[in-house]
C-alpha cells in the first residue's frame, strides 16, 4: 500500500486539491442579473469559454504539481511548493467570492494581483528545482493576466461598488 501512496500520492492530493477549488468557483460563481448588467468590454471572451479554458487550466496546475512534487529533492523548498499551491487554491476561491459572491469587483481586481503573484512564484520554484515544469502554469498566469485586465475595465465602467 505505501508503495501505491509514494506513486500515486501528489496525483491525488493535487486532483482533490484542484477539485476542490473547481468547485469551489463554481459554486460561487454567479451569473445573475447583476453580473448580466454590468458593462463589460467587447473583448471579453464568451461565457462559455471560461469552463473549458478553466478545465485545461486545472489539468496544467496538477501535471506542475505532480512534476515538481516528484523532482524537486529538497524538503523546505518541497513544503514551499506545496504551501505556495494551496495559497493559489485559497486565493483563487477568493476572487471568485469578492467578484460574485459579494458583488465587489473592485476587492476582486485589488486580490487579483496577489493571486498573479501566487501563479507566478510557483513557476519561480519549479524554474529554479524542476526544469520545464514551470511552463504547464504557463496558461494560468496568461488567464490570470488576462482576467486582470478584463476585471479592472469592469470596474472602470461600473464603479462605485458596494455604496461608494
Amino acid at each position: 500500500m505505501s508503495g501505491f501512496l509514494t506513486s500515486w500520492g501528489p496525483v491525488l492530493v493535487a486532483t482533490l486539491g484542484v477539485t476542490i477549488v473547481a468547485i469551489a468557483g463554481m459554486k460561487l460563481t454567479i451569473l445573475d442579473d447583476w453580473y448580466y448588467n454590468l458593462k463589460k468590454p467587447s473583448w471579453q471572451p464568451p461565457d462559455w469559454l471560461f469552463g473549458p479554458a478553466w478545465t485545461l487550466i486545472f489539468i496544467g496546475e496538477v501535471t506542475a504539481a505532480v512534476l515538481g512534487w516528484e523532482a524537486i529533492r529538497n524538503p523546505v523548498i518541497l513544503a514551499l511548493f506545496i504551501i505556495s499551491l494551496l495559497v493559489n487554491g485559497i486565493l483563487n476561491i477568493l476572487w471568485s467570492l469578492f467578484f460574485f459572491k459579494q458583488r465587489r469587483p473592485d476587492i476582486a481586481l485589488i486580490e487579483s494581483g496577489f493571486l498573479w503573484a501566487s501563479v507566478a512564484f510557483p513557476m519561480f520554484i519549479l524554474a529554479l528545482y524542476a526544469g520545464s515544469c514551470w511552463i504547464f502554469l504557463l496558461p494560468y498566469l496568461l488567464w490570470v493576466s488576462f482576467a486582470n485586465m478584463l476585471n479592472r475595465k469592469i470596474v472602470c465602467l461600473n464603479a462605485p461598488f458596494g455604496g461608494v
